[in-house]
């Protein structure tokens, strides 16, 4: 392993110590606190020194494969519009936190129905971002003619039409349908 190819913050295995974490490098070792709780310079070129994690290789940058697919995933998270199920109730208006949605059959001899807000609400929000996701979609679509795009563009209109009676769940305007 060159030093160049090391950075500091990368898992790294040496034969005789084990799994470490690279601390500091210069140009003819890199220094290596290990799962021992050893801190060892190490020459990386004649050590025998590897990679602990896989790595990906961008233009010439070399970063551990589980740091690029978690940037990856985040991006591509916050990109399609998605959000965790915390984050969701965040948006949600403290006045319904805890709350629940009651349903009541017609028939007195059915029995009631009761989900928490936070799980109806998560929901609803979703619908939404996947509305989102499909209008995206809709949009990027190569073989739909401009008419085509439109007409579907109109039904999910009509969906977050429909939707907007659910905006009183929400604490914040710009959140809203």
């Amino acid at each position: 392993m060159t030093t160049e190819s090391l950075h500091i913050g990368q898992r790294v295995r040496h034969p005789a110590h084990g799994t470490g974490t690279v601390k500091a490098i210069n140009e003819l070792a890199a220094e290596i606190a290990f799962d021992d709780g050893q801190r060892r310079t190490i020459a990386p070129e004649t050590s025998g020194l590897a990679p602990a994690e896989a790595t990906a290789t961008l233009t010439g940058l070399d970063v551990p494969l589980a740091a690029l697919l978690r940037d990856m995933a985040e991006a591509t998270v916050k990109a399609m519009g998605w959000e965790r199920p915390g984050e969701v109730v965040r948006l949600l208006a403290n006045r319904w936190r805890g709350g629940k949605l009651v349903l009541h059959p017609a028939d007195p001899t059915l029995q009631t129905k009761e989900v928490e807000l936070e799980t109806f609400f998560h929901k609803i929000v979703m619908v939404r971002n996947n509305l989102r996701v499909l209008e995206q979609k809709i949009n990027a679509h190569e073989s739909l003619s401009s008419a085509e795009k439109f007409d579907w563009q109109q039904y999910i209109t009509r969906c977050y039409g429909s939707l907007t009676t659910f905006n009183v769940l929400f604490k914040e305007k710009d959140e809203q349908f």
